[in-house]
């Protein structure tokens, strides 16, 4: 009998000091029991044979679009992992990760025909970071720039990459990552679920060690609380709930301007080994062999005009980070604090 993961975690959405409603939304759920979770209090449960699954979701898009998006997609992800992977014969990580990598697919979906066939709704969309656990191992979905970290040894490490102009130019050359977190076009994202009938998601997998510690938040903790900030204030309580509020009020003294949500998750059990100091740890991307799956290349967004206060933006992959760089952006739509921006080059 395979040795068990204990994971205990808790989970926190704040609205921030701006704005008027949240579209942040998020979901911690055990699916071996078929049990899902927002109840304010640490859950800790054995990791069981189906796994246990972590959703952020960063909505955006006027007339409440982006809460309704934030709420379709932790929903679609949570339903196709317990009905599909719920009932799949074959346990392996191949397919644990392709049905989560298909939930994040099928999301993207469900809210872009609901958006058609909701015209009030149109350019809704939302980030989304979905980590699954299986087999210790852990598996990260990406959709926008929600993020997720893993503090392993007193050390603490970006595992995703966001899907952000600033993050292309950075990959580039062309930008330093100090310049990036201050310039005017920080927030524009190149993919969010709901505007494409396509998305390319990104998976990546890493081993997970006993004390592990994964933090998943969106962006209105990530762009005001450094990872240097996190990685103390985890530091310095290992209750949970202490700091998950520790962090966003970190945040809302910084002026809030954004939703703030963040997941935190630590690992133990005998299921887990120990720590050897060897192991990598960053964003490793996990190849899937033997499936069917429905990604297509990132595509071109061509969004209608005035699709709400909060936007997202994508490029063709063909072109280079510097013709990005080069091309005029127009001023983007007043919003309460810095809301995503979404238009074409």
């Amino acid at each position: 009998m395979t040795a068990p993961v204990r994971v205990e975690v808790f989970g926190r959405t704040d609205v921030g000091m701006a704005r008027d409603h949240n579209e942040d939304s998020f979901l911690v759920a055990d699916l071996s029991r078929r049990v899902a979770s927002l109840q304010p209090e640490v859950r800790e449960h054995e990791v069981g044979q189906r796994g246990s699954l972590f959703v952020v979701a960063d909505g955006m898009g006027g007339a409440a679009a982006g809460e309704i998006a934030s709420d379709m997609a932790t929903e679609t992800i949570y339903n196709h992992m317990t009905d599909s992977w719920g009932n799949d014969p074959e346990l392996t990580e191949q397919r644990f990760a392709y049905r989560l990598k298909e939930a994040v697919e099928i999301a993207n979906q469900n809210i872009h025909e609901f958006a058609k066939n909701h015209p009030e709704h149109r350019g809704m969309g939302t980030t989304t970071t979905a980590a699954g656990v299986f087999a210790g191992a852990l598996y990260l979905t990406q959709i926008g720039d929600s993020r997720g970290y893993l503090i392993r040894n007193g050390t603490i490490t970006q595992i995703t990459k966001d899907q952000s102009l600033m993050q292309r130019l950075v990959d580039a050359g062309e930008l330093t990552e100090e310049e990036a977190a201050v310039s005017e076009r920080r927030n524009i994202i190149l993919q969010a679920l709901g505007p494409d009938p396509n998305v390319k998601v990104d998976l990546t997998r890493q081993e997970l060690r006993k004390g592990d510690i994964l933090l998943m938040c969106s962006d209105g903790l990530s762009g005001l609380v450094k990872s240097d900030d996190m990685l103390r204030i985890v530091g310095e309580s290992p209750d949970l709930v202490a700091t998950c509020k520790a962090l966003i009020d970190l945040a809302n003294e910084r002026g809030g301007p954004d939703n703030i949500t963040c997941i935190i998750a630590r690992f133990g059990g005998d299921g887990v080994p120990d720590i050897d100091g060897n192991e990598p740890v960053g964003h490793q991307v996990y190849p899937l062999l033997d499936t069917e799956s429905t990604t297509e290349p990132v595509p071109v967004y061509k969004p209608e005009e005035d699709a709400g206060s909060r936007k997202t933006q994508a490029a063709p992959e063909a072109e280079s980070a510097a013709a990005a760089a080069s091309s005029p952006a127009p001023s983007p739509a007043p919003s309460q604090g810095a809301k995503k921006k979404w238009w074409p080059f």
